[in-house]
Protein backbone atom coordinates (compact mmCIF):
# COMPACT_ATOMS: atom_id res chain seq x y z
CA UNK A 1 0.00 0.00 0.00
CA UNK A 2 1.35 3.36 -0.98
CA UNK A 3 1.29 6.29 1.38
CA UNK A 4 -1.71 8.38 0.30
CA UNK A 5 -1.50 11.06 3.00
CA UNK A 6 1.76 12.17 4.58
CA UNK A 7 1.71 12.64 8.34
CA UNK A 8 1.25 16.26 9.35
CA UNK A 9 3.56 17.77 11.94
CA UNK A 10 3.38 20.53 14.51
CA UNK A 11 3.37 24.01 13.02
CA UNK A 12 1.07 23.13 10.13
CA UNK A 13 -2.23 23.92 11.87
CA UNK A 14 -2.83 25.57 15.26
CA UNK A 15 -5.66 23.10 16.04
CA UNK A 16 -3.27 20.24 15.40
CA UNK A 17 -0.46 21.75 17.47
CA UNK A 18 -2.60 21.57 20.59
CA UNK A 19 -3.54 17.94 19.97
CA UNK A 20 -0.01 16.80 19.17
CA UNK A 21 1.31 17.96 22.53
CA UNK A 22 -1.03 15.66 24.49
CA UNK A 23 0.86 12.39 24.65
CA UNK A 24 0.32 11.05 21.15
CA UNK A 25 4.00 11.11 20.26
CA UNK A 26 6.42 8.29 19.76
CA UNK A 27 9.87 7.85 21.29
CA UNK A 28 11.38 10.42 18.91
CA UNK A 29 9.00 13.11 20.17
CA UNK A 30 7.23 13.30 16.82
CA UNK A 31 3.57 12.37 16.72
CA UNK A 32 2.90 8.76 15.79
CA UNK A 33 2.19 8.57 12.08
CA UNK A 34 -1.44 7.59 12.57
CA UNK A 35 -2.09 10.84 14.45
CA UNK A 36 -0.16 12.87 11.91
CA UNK A 37 -2.27 11.40 9.11
CA UNK A 38 -5.55 11.83 10.99
CA UNK A 39 -4.32 15.38 11.64
CA UNK A 40 -5.51 16.20 8.13
CA UNK A 41 -8.89 16.49 9.91
CA UNK A 42 -8.02 18.04 13.30
CA UNK A 43 -11.63 18.36 14.47
CA UNK A 44 -12.34 14.67 13.83
CA UNK A 45 -9.03 13.66 15.43
CA UNK A 46 -9.88 15.63 18.56
CA UNK A 47 -13.25 13.93 18.96
CA UNK A 48 -12.05 10.45 18.04
CA UNK A 49 -9.19 10.67 20.56
CA UNK A 50 -11.72 10.79 23.41
CA UNK A 51 -13.12 7.39 22.46
CA UNK A 52 -9.75 5.95 21.42
CA UNK A 53 -8.28 6.98 24.78
CA UNK A 54 -11.06 5.10 26.56
CA UNK A 55 -10.46 1.98 24.50
CA UNK A 56 -6.69 1.97 24.93
CA UNK A 57 -6.20 3.50 28.39
CA UNK A 58 -9.43 3.45 30.37
CA UNK A 59 -10.85 0.14 29.19
CA UNK A 60 -12.22 -2.15 31.91
CA UNK A 61 -10.58 -5.21 30.35
CA UNK A 62 -7.28 -6.58 31.54
CA UNK A 63 -4.58 -4.99 29.30
CA UNK A 64 -3.43 -8.41 28.11
CA UNK A 65 -6.97 -9.33 27.04
CA UNK A 66 -7.41 -5.94 25.35
CA UNK A 67 -4.21 -6.49 23.36
CA UNK A 68 -5.26 -9.99 22.27
CA UNK A 69 -8.45 -8.46 20.87
CA UNK A 70 -6.54 -5.68 19.12
CA UNK A 71 -3.94 -8.04 17.66
CA UNK A 72 -6.61 -10.39 16.33
CA UNK A 73 -8.45 -7.43 14.83
CA UNK A 74 -5.23 -6.14 13.25
CA UNK A 75 -4.61 -9.59 11.81
CA UNK A 76 -8.19 -9.98 10.56
CA UNK A 77 -8.03 -6.54 8.91
CA UNK A 78 -4.55 -7.21 7.46
CA UNK A 79 -3.25 -3.97 8.94
CA UNK A 80 0.56 -3.92 9.15
CA UNK A 81 0.61 -0.67 11.15
CA UNK A 82 -2.00 -1.79 13.68
CA UNK A 83 -0.36 -5.19 14.04
CA UNK A 84 3.16 -3.82 14.46
CA UNK A 85 2.25 -1.11 16.97
CA UNK A 86 0.26 -3.55 19.07
CA UNK A 87 2.88 -6.28 19.00
CA UNK A 88 5.03 -3.81 20.95
CA UNK A 89 2.21 -2.86 23.32
CA UNK A 90 1.13 -6.49 23.77
CA UNK A 91 4.65 -7.48 24.78
CA UNK A 92 4.55 -4.77 27.47
CA UNK A 93 1.25 -6.26 28.68
CA UNK A 94 2.63 -9.77 29.08
CA UNK A 95 1.66 -11.35 25.76
CA UNK A 96 4.47 -13.72 24.80
CA UNK A 97 6.09 -14.07 21.37
CA UNK A 98 4.51 -17.54 21.06
CA UNK A 99 1.07 -16.11 21.84
CA UNK A 100 1.56 -13.33 19.28
CA UNK A 101 2.25 -16.00 16.65
CA UNK A 102 -0.76 -18.00 17.87
CA UNK A 103 -3.01 -14.94 17.40
CA UNK A 104 -2.39 -15.37 13.66
CA UNK A 105 -3.69 -18.94 13.82
CA UNK A 106 -6.85 -17.88 15.63
CA UNK A 107 -9.04 -19.16 18.43
CA UNK A 108 -8.82 -22.82 17.48
CA UNK A 109 -5.08 -22.98 18.10
CA UNK A 110 -4.65 -25.59 20.87
CA UNK A 111 -2.27 -23.39 22.86
CA UNK A 112 -5.04 -21.03 24.02
CA UNK A 113 -6.77 -21.21 27.38
CA UNK A 114 -10.56 -21.35 27.31
CA UNK A 115 -10.80 -17.65 28.23
CA UNK A 116 -8.33 -16.52 25.57
CA UNK A 117 -10.04 -18.72 22.98
CA UNK A 118 -13.39 -17.05 23.69
CA UNK A 119 -11.86 -13.57 23.38
CA UNK A 120 -10.28 -14.39 20.03
CA UNK A 121 -13.53 -15.96 18.86
CA UNK A 122 -15.34 -12.75 19.86
CA UNK A 123 -12.91 -10.73 17.72
CA UNK A 124 -13.50 -13.08 14.79
CA UNK A 125 -17.29 -13.02 15.12
CA UNK A 126 -17.40 -9.24 15.38
CA UNK A 127 -15.15 -9.03 12.32
CA UNK A 128 -17.14 -11.53 10.27
CA UNK A 129 -20.72 -10.92 11.45
CA UNK A 130 -20.65 -7.59 13.33
CA UNK A 131 -22.29 -9.47 16.19
CA UNK A 132 -21.49 -12.01 18.88
CA UNK A 133 -23.11 -15.44 18.75
CA UNK A 134 -25.25 -16.60 21.68
CA UNK A 135 -22.53 -19.03 22.70
CA UNK A 136 -19.80 -16.39 22.73
CA UNK A 137 -22.01 -13.81 24.45
CA UNK A 138 -22.94 -16.31 27.16
CA UNK A 139 -19.34 -17.46 27.59
CA UNK A 140 -18.09 -13.90 27.95
CA UNK A 141 -20.93 -12.75 30.19
CA UNK A 142 -20.26 -15.69 32.49
CA UNK A 143 -16.90 -14.21 33.46
CA UNK A 144 -16.93 -10.53 32.45
CA UNK A 145 -18.93 -7.64 33.84
CA UNK A 146 -21.39 -5.85 31.58
CA UNK A 147 -18.90 -2.98 31.23
CA UNK A 148 -16.14 -5.39 30.23
CA UNK A 149 -18.41 -7.08 27.71
CA UNK A 150 -19.22 -3.71 26.16
CA UNK A 151 -15.50 -2.90 26.13
CA UNK A 152 -14.86 -6.11 24.16
CA UNK A 153 -17.22 -4.84 21.46
CA UNK A 154 -15.87 -1.27 21.64
CA UNK A 155 -12.27 -2.46 21.37
CA UNK A 156 -12.85 -4.57 18.29
CA UNK A 157 -15.07 -1.90 16.73
CA UNK A 158 -12.60 0.92 17.35
CA UNK A 159 -9.71 -1.04 15.92
CA UNK A 160 -11.73 -1.90 12.82
CA UNK A 161 -12.13 1.83 12.30
CA UNK A 162 -8.42 2.34 12.97
CA UNK A 163 -7.53 -0.37 10.43
CA UNK A 164 -9.76 1.33 7.87
CA UNK A 165 -7.95 4.62 8.40
CA UNK A 166 -4.53 2.97 8.33
CA UNK A 167 -5.11 0.72 5.33
CA UNK A 168 -6.95 3.33 3.26
CA UNK A 169 -4.49 6.17 3.81
CA UNK A 170 -1.33 4.04 3.70
CA UNK A 171 0.04 5.25 7.04
CA UNK A 172 3.75 4.38 7.12
CA UNK A 173 5.14 2.39 10.04
CA UNK A 174 6.75 4.43 12.78
CA UNK A 175 10.43 3.96 13.48
CA UNK A 176 11.07 0.83 15.54
CA UNK A 177 7.73 -0.81 14.74
CA UNK A 178 8.09 -4.36 13.42
CA UNK A 179 6.95 -4.97 9.86
CA UNK A 180 5.55 -8.49 9.90
CA UNK A 181 5.75 -10.15 6.47
CA UNK A 182 2.89 -12.52 7.40
CA UNK A 183 0.50 -9.56 7.76
CA UNK A 184 1.64 -8.12 4.44
CA UNK A 185 1.22 -11.53 2.73
CA UNK A 186 -2.28 -11.91 4.20
CA UNK A 187 -3.11 -8.43 2.90
CA UNK A 188 -1.89 -9.33 -0.59
CA UNK A 189 -3.95 -12.56 -0.75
Amino acid sequence: MNERLSPRRQGEDARLDDLLTKGISGPSGDPLNIFGVLGHHPDMLKRWLVFATHVLSKNTLDPRERELLILRTGWNCHSPYEWGQHVLIAEECGVTADEIEAVKRGPDDPSWSRNDRILLRAADELHEHQSLSEHTWNSLSGRLSTEQLLDVIATVGNYHLVAMFLNSTGVPLDEGVPDDPDVRRARAD
